[in-house]
């Protein structure tokens, strides 16, 4: 599996437009030009999702993303690449789609 890591930095959008960010400021650990790796033990969430289904509001509210199982970890969780799994959910836990990555950190190759 390879891909670029992502970090607090990295511009992830719902497939609506809205933001994907992490509900906290990473703090901990590893680093890549200051800002904090992402991990699967983060929590993301959606804002401005603009979604609606038959006329009614239906936004992005979260995302969840699936690392695997590479060995690589920071503080002990997966870290996250542009390439792991992930899915976006409306507040009633609806699956609408997976994150869109526009920019991440550097490429690494996992074997």
């Amino acid at each position: 599996m390879s891909g670029s890591l992502l970090d607090a930095g990295a511009v992830i959008g719902c497939p609506h437009g809205g933001r994907v960010a992490p509900a906290a400021t990473p703090s901990g650990g590893l680093r890549i030009a200051g800002a904090a790796v992402a991990t699967a033990a983060q929590t993301y969430v959606v804002t401005g999702c603009p979604h609606t289904v038959a006329g009614v509001p239906s936004p992005c509210v979260s995302a969840r993303w699936t690392a695997a199982d590479t060995g690589v970890t920071a503080d002990g969780a997966p870290v996250l690449l542009d390439t792991s799994a992930a899915q976006c959910f409306s507040a009633a836990l609806v699956p609408q789609g997976p994150p869109l990555v526009q920019a991440a950190q550097r490429k690494v190759t996992v074997r």
